[in-house]
């Protein structure tokens, strides 16, 4: 299918899918803004709210190359197509204005330790009772009950906790964390379909309700059943790069790089043999079922590796391809910038940023042909939207000279 078929019945008079829910997010750092993210990516009009010192991860190195404000490449992914208000929410007027902004949204985001918003009145009883159907998410890391709801949570905690990283690294390595903010990410996920989850039943029955994510919870549930394994007492190796139930499937290095590529199927293993100039080898009895190749598993490796090590990564890419067998090449996250399928896939989209200069940010993964995301704004600066925000909630120029003054604003 070409680009332009897939969106040939596209709106352009909205925002996305999500146009016309209004999302308040009071977040720090990277689960609960990265569910913000996802809202707005998906049209959401959502308001980001900074304490006056700005959120942490403004600050975080590195900048983007060429910003003249040094604006922080965190900062450029998570915040784009957000309104930022500055608000201090431990000041009994800003915690006012909060709920005046809350009752006229749909969506609320917090990701605080628990009990910190309820601490300042603003914890779901305290949202309900002016907005009896809000939905309101709370991403932390262990959750909002629980023995252990009350500790500090962060990602690479609950990669520990959660049993990722006792899996993660070579076979006779030391535990190892993923490189991206894996935990995070996939609670801002999980808040972000919980938030539509309950948006659905609010506009079903009129009902809002309280969303409890963890971090934990959300690594857990991605473990692919690992956590089943733990409670069988079943065995659960390190295996690299390695799966048991795929043999060989490993990256093997080639000529200027190296490959990722394997066998899931013994018609694979029949294609592959032939491939490698080792016919006879399809119906040998170490090799032509599962079984045979785990108990072969070393020899496995070294026949692809042989093969592999003397060609070209785009030669083994190319052969791996045009005989049906799964391959790609190991590639580094400039080489994938380059490729021209991400940039016709929209997954970097050029923003522009608060300086004024411009930034390849990455893009919405989701495609939608009837209403289509995009990066509409760049991360906006510090209290960008501070006065449009509190216009629009009737507090006029005088009052917020005054608000300022009192530094709630």
């Amino acid at each position: 299918m070409e680009k332009s078929e897939f969106y040939r019945d596209a709106r352009n008079d909205l925002t996305g899918p999500l146009a016309g829910v209004r999302v308040v997010e009071a977040t720090t750092t990277w689960a609960g803004p990265m569910c913000g993210c996802i809202l707005a990516d998906l049209g959401a009009d959502v308001i980001k709210i900074d304490a006056l010192e700005g959120d942490v991860i403004r600050r975080l190195p590195p900048a983007l190359p060429g910003s003249p404000k040094r604006v922080s490449i965190w900062h450029a992914t998570l915040s784009r197509n957000k309104r930022n208000l500055t608000l201090d929410l431990r000041h009994a007027e800003g915690r006012s204005i909060f709920l005046r902004l809350a009752a006229l949204s749909d969506i609320v985001v917090e990701n605080f330790r628990p009990g910190t918003m309820a601490k300042w009145k603003l914890g779901y009883s305290d949202v309900r009772a002016v907005k009896s159907d809000i939905v309101y998410v709370s991403i932390s890391g262990f959750g909002q009950f629980g023995p252990s709801h009350s500790r500090v949570g962060y990602d690479p905690l609950a990669q520990a906790e959660g049993g990722f990283m006792s899996l993660n690294g070579e076979v006779n390595g030391p535990p190892v964390k993923a490189a991206t903010f894996l935990c995070d990410d996939l609670a801002g996920i999980h808040g972000a379909i919980g938030a539509l989850a309950a948006l659905r039943h609010r506009d079903a029955t009129g009902e809002g309700q309280h969303v409890d994510v963890a971090l934990l919870d959300a690594m857990l549930f991605q473990s692919d059943g690992y956590l089943t394994f733990g409670a069988l007492g079943l065995d659960l190796p390190r295996m690299g790069n390695q799966f048991d139930f795929s043999v060989p499937t490993n990256t093997f290095k080639c000529r200027d790089g190296s490959v990722m590529a394997g066998v899931l199927l013994d018609t694979h293993w029949k294609l592959l043999s032939r491939m490698i100039g080792r016919p006879e080898l399809a119906d040998d009895a170490r090799f032509k079922n599962l079984a045979g190749r785990q108990a072969n598993r070393g020899a496995c490796n070294a026949l692809v590796g042989q093969w592999c090590a003397g060609r070209a990564v785009a030669e083994v890419v190319a052969t791996f391809a045009e005989h049906g067998v799964p391959c790609a090449h190991v590639r580094s996250y400039a080489d994938a910038a380059r490729d021209p399928h991400v940039i016709e896939r929209d997954m970097l989209q050029s923003a522009v940023l608060e300086d004024g200069s411009a930034a390849p940010v990455t893009g919405p993964a989701a495609k939608f042909s009837r209403t289509p995301t995009r990066v509409r704004t760049g991360a906006p600066a510090l209290g960008a939207n501070t006065d449009e925000i509190l216009e629009e909630l009737g507090i006029d120029a005088p009052a917020r000279k005054r608000l300022r003054e009192m530094k709630v604003i």
